[in-house]
């Protein structure tokens, strides 16, 4: 395993990134993606195998986003990782740029999947799953969800299949930080117990404090020994991680910080990776 606090230091750079891709857009998703930062830097710097030199190696895990909204730290992760250059993150929502503001299958070297609509890339992510182990391969999917979205449909048929189907071969992971566009989960539609409703469905539940790396990185460690049924990591985040103004205020689900407030947001992320 690599360094935590090296990862966490990385985490913070992300996180700068995607204010500055945010402002220099003038729209987009804030609380999200610097909520779900500490899970996507998990993922692509210690838990999924891949190469960005080599973006759809045969070999690779898959990693599937659900919740397209927050794909400013996937994009940012991306480039952290070497998948193409950060100065990119600039164009992120311009015309003709491969960062849309929902990611688009193929436009940017590592982005899997279109997602617009949520609750899509459950299904898709099942299916991918369950196409490998047809096919005898060892991939691994991971499919990043928000917890808003477990008010759709078209979830819980996805999660059933899988349950029926034993898909140990994927592995959710939900933002549970608990807003949506309209206010909170609870107040929009409860949605509790969740952990109990996915087990119903026979899936393996691990509940994690999602700005934990370490914890991220065992949890997707413990659904690789998990060998009859999908595993769900339930990853309770805060909103707007890392930025005081912003925390837990889901007003910032949906809309990107002005000039002046960026600055103010960089400077409490410098001030914040001094302390890691």
């Amino acid at each position: 395993m690599k360094d935590i606090k090296k990862l966490n230091l990385l985490a913070n750079d992300i996180r700068q990134d995607i204010i500055k891709s945010l402002v220099s857009a003038g729209s987009g998703h804030s609380a999200g993606p610097l909520g779900m930062t500490d899970v996507f830097t998990a993922l692509y710097f210690e838990v999924l195998k891949h190469d960005s030199k080599k973006p759809w190696w045969d070999e690779r895990d898959y990693f599937i986003l659900s919740c397209g909204h927050i794909c400013p730290v996937w994009y940012a992760t991306l480039a952290n990782a070497g998948y193409f250059s950060k100065s990119k993150l600039s164009t992120l929502r311009k015309l003709g740029s491969g960062l849309q503001g929902h990611p688009h299958k193929n436009s940017l070297p590592g982005v899997e999947n279109p997602a617009g609509p949520l609750g899509m890339g459950s299904s898709l992510a099942c299916g991918l799953a369950y196409g490998l182990r047809m096919d005898g391969k060892k991939n691994r999917v991971y499919c990043v969800v928000s917890d808003g979205e477990q008010e759709e449909g078209n979830t819980w048929e996805a999660v059933m299949w899988a349950g029926k189907n034993k898909l140990n071969n994927v592995t959710f992971i939900m933002d549970r930080n608990n807003i949506q566009i309209d206010g909170t989960t609870e107040d929009v539609m409860p949605l509790e117990p969740l952990a109990e409703k996915y087990k119903s469905f026979n899936w393996n539940v691990i509940e994690i404090d999602g700005h934990n790396i370490k914890m991220v990185i065992d949890a997707c460690n413990e659904a690789k020994a998990i060998n009859n049924k999908p595993t769900m990591i339930i990853a309770h985040t805060i909103p707007g991680k890392g930025v005081s103004f912003m925390e837990n205020d889901y007003n910032w689900h949906g809309k990107p910080p002005s000039k002046e407030q960026a600055k103010i947001a960089i400077k409490e992320l410098q001030h914040l990776r001094k302390d890691l």
